[in-house]
């Protein structure tokens, strides 16, 4: 399998979504911001090209501006004044960026470095190929290299969550395989938030990279099982509002239904209103027979009575005693009498949270013992939909 990190994000955000871009090969439609994006990475690569002079700042914003001339039309901009903002707020940054970062003041080894990297299951004896492109890496001395990753998210993360990024991680055995003799320098891992001119430097540990590619080849697996059932379950979540997939997907796509391709477009929208009305409805009752029970409980506990009484019925209280027991003191207890295994029950949510846990080999053990069940629910929103999202990190 040839996979990235991108994939393997997008497999963790959206099984579906992994299917559709990587397995279907459907071209999704880019959104806003990832135009913006990739606008300004296309416009920071100019920056650092030095041919045979490095470009000026007005030749760095008259690129960018030149590549919105022809990707911006494309877009699917709310009005006018949207597209404006979206564009000037590009050449703030760069200007930002130009002025506290000139080109001229750091030695940049590459620019949108591409590479492959082999990753063999040792269980399977499958190779695969991880690949990537790494936005900048520059050798800022001797001994040490850095590898730069731009975004235009407007949320930093915490040093933490930069230490743990499975991206920075790719990059660094990225940049290891096709240079080895990096190996034995130092490797600096950043990034860089253009929204900010801000940048979170971080490294990694050998364990770290190990466990990292341990957890790369689980996922290929996991993915390559999925293969065989088509299995790729949706997952919404808040990144759904930047999917190009959402007319095709099954959590989306009546949204997008033309009403006069569903001849009961207009019964199944009167059905969704009379189920949300009465839903609520029913929320509004369960909330306020807990308060009357309350009162209720409170009043017949004060005056020691077990029912009382109104013209249209009554109302008994029930008391009843349960007992709670030391299990680990019990256990040995029973135990010494071969009893202890007769109270015992298995528990498939207990299971269910062990398995991750387990290694491979016991996992697919117990995968043989699994039987499939499908149960399905209805749950209620009455969130309106957000007319746009707010950004999207790229």
């Amino acid at each position: 399998m040839r996979i990235s990190y991108t994939a393997l994000e997008t497999y963790k955000t959206c099984p579906l979504k992994y299917k559709f871009s990587e397995i279907d090969k459907i071209r999704g439609v880019k959104s806003k911001e990832a135009v913006f994006g990739t606008l300004l990475h296309s416009a920071l690569k100019h920056m650092f090209s030095r041919d045979p002079l490095y470009p000026t700042l007005d030749e760095v914003v008259n690129f960018y501006l030149s590549g919105w001339a022809q990707y911006a039309p494309k877009v699917p901009w709310s009005d006018e004044r949207e597209e404006k903002m979206f564009r000037e707020q590009g050449i703030e940054i760069l200007k930002r960026f130009y002025a506290s970062n000139q080109p001229w003041n750091f030695n940049v080894v590459d620019l949108e470095s591409r590479f492959e990297l082999p990753l063999e299951d040792t269980k399977t004896g499958v190779t695969h190929t991880l690949a990537g492109i790494m936005d900048r890496i520059d050798k800022p001395d001797d001994n040490t290299y850095e590898i730069i990753d731009y975004k235009t998210s407007k949320r930093m993360p915490s040093q933490e969550k930069a230490d743990a990024n499975l991206q920075l991680s790719i990059y660094h055995m990225g940049l290891t395989h096709r240079w080895p003799h990096l190996k034995d320098k130092t490797i600096r891992l950043s990034l860089h938030f253009l929204k900010h001119n801000e940048k979170i430097t971080t490294a990694r540990s050998a364990e770290h990279l190990r466990e990292t590619r341990e957890s790369i080849i689980s996922t290929i697996r996991e993915i390559e099982a999925k293969k065989t059932t088509s299995d790729f379950e949706p997952i919404p979540s808040p990144l759904c509002d930047w999917c190009g997939y959402r007319p095709m997907c099954p959590v989306w796509k009546h949204l997008y239904t033309k009403d006069e391709k569903t001849p009961d477009a207009d019964e199944i929208k009167a059905v969704i209103h009379e189920y949300l009305e009465l839903k609520a409805e029913s929320q509004k009752n369960t909330k306020r027979i807990k308060e009357l029970y309350a009162t209720l409980a409170n009043y017949m506990q004060k005056e020691n009575l077990l029912r009382v009484f109104a013209p249209d019925g009554s109302i008994s209280r029930t008391i009843k005693t349960a007992v709670d027991y030391d299990l680990d003191g019990v256990r040995a207890i029973l135990e010494s009498i071969g009893k202890w295994n007769e109270i015992l029950k298995a528990d498939e949510r207990k299971l269910a949270a062990l398995i991750p846990s387990l290694p491979p080999e016991v996992q697919e053990k117990i995968a043989a013992f699994a039987t499939p069940k499908i149960t399905e629910t209805l749950t209620v929103s009455r969130k309106k939909l957000a007319a746009e999202p707010d950004e999207v990190e790229s």
